[in-house]
């Protein structure tokens, strides 16, 4: 398996980076997002591959050939939510007009003692997220794989410190270790499901019309850890909005040895036509720039 995301370098210049966001958190949202233009430009221009994947994914969901303006919208929005990162992790949700779609959902397990397993994907604001829950009272710990973005993590990390605690970086023995201090404590766990990490399980799944694999690693963690899956969602919908939506899709995550994988696809497949409708709804907001079909039928 080639595992393309996993090979792409991290372009961002961090010195750069680290100005644009001081001028931004300065002189407001506004000014960031027009120094944002010249920015994705020059991406679209040479960041070949990166614009190749974007290509390839706006042909599947627009159901046409993507042209120049869809491409550079792609990465406008991607360049508009990352900038968005570091507002909100300064400010919260001021200046943000926020929309949450199925908060009942969240509401009553809090109010039952009974904390989620939050699914999400590389798609929208996940950001937006974290901020929703500090302030409902909901603590949520992000297990995430941060290959190709250590400088925006760093840079997100210097803005506020409290993302160390929110964020467990996946791949070591003493990753698993935090997360189980952290389910100890009550925290809600999330993970994000549309990546795979090496040669970790997968499935294969029909999205946006061709067959594709999807982790199995998301339902493993949620059956050891017996928490309902409920999808989670933050599209930005330009402007300064993002509509937040949570779903939830499997009440009771078991795994049973004789139906073990069929029940994982099962689930995998609820996941991928949810997440498939939310790319069609806001197409712009899927953030994986690379060949995500080709990559993920190379081992086939």
């Amino acid at each position: 398996m080639t595992q393309a995301w996993l090979e792409q370098r991290e372009r961002s210049n961090h010195l750069a980076m680290r100005a644009l966001v001081r001028v931004a958190l300065w002189l407001g949202r506004p000014v960031g997002r027009l120094l944002l233009y010249p920015i994705c430009f020059y991406f679209v221009l040479f960041t070949i591959r990166s614009k190749a994947g974007s290509r390839r994914y706006l042909a599947r969901v627009l159901g046409r050939r993507p042209t120049f303006g869809d491409v550079f919208r792609h990465f406008y929005c991607f360049a508009t939510v990352a900038l968005d990162r570091m507002f909100l992790l300064h400010r919260g949700f001021e200046g943000f007009e926020i929309n949450v779609h199925g908060v009942n959902i969240l509401e009553e397990a809090r109010d039952a003692g009974q904390p989620c397993f939050l699914l999400g994907a590389h798609f929208g604001s996940f950001e937006a997220l974290h901020v929703f829950g500090r302030t409902n009272n909901i603590r949520v710990t992000m297990m995430m794989f941060e290959h190709g973005s250590r400088n925006v993590n760093d840079l997100a990390r210097a803005i506020d410190p409290e993302l160390d605690r929110t964020v467990v970086g996946m791949g070591s023995v003493a990753s698993m270790i935090k997360v189980s201090e952290r389910l100890e404590g009550g925290d809600w766990v999330g993970m994000l499901g549309d990546r795979r990490i090496y040669d970790s399980g997968a499935v294969r799944v029909d999205f946006l019309g061709q067959s594709a694999q999807f982790p199995t690693a998301p339902y493993r963690i949620a059956s050891i850890i017996g928490r309902p899956i409920v999808l989670m969602i933050a599209l930005y919908m330009g402007g300064n909005r993002y509509d937040i939506h949570f779903e939830r899709l499997v009440d009771a995550p078991k795994l049973d040895r004789k139906s073990r994988q069929e029940t994982m696809q099962k689930w995998a497949s609820i996941y991928v036509q949810r997440l498939e409708y939310y790319c069609r709804l806001a197409p712009y907001n899927w953030f994986n720039l690379y060949d995500f079909w080709e990559d993920t039928n190379a081992d086939a």
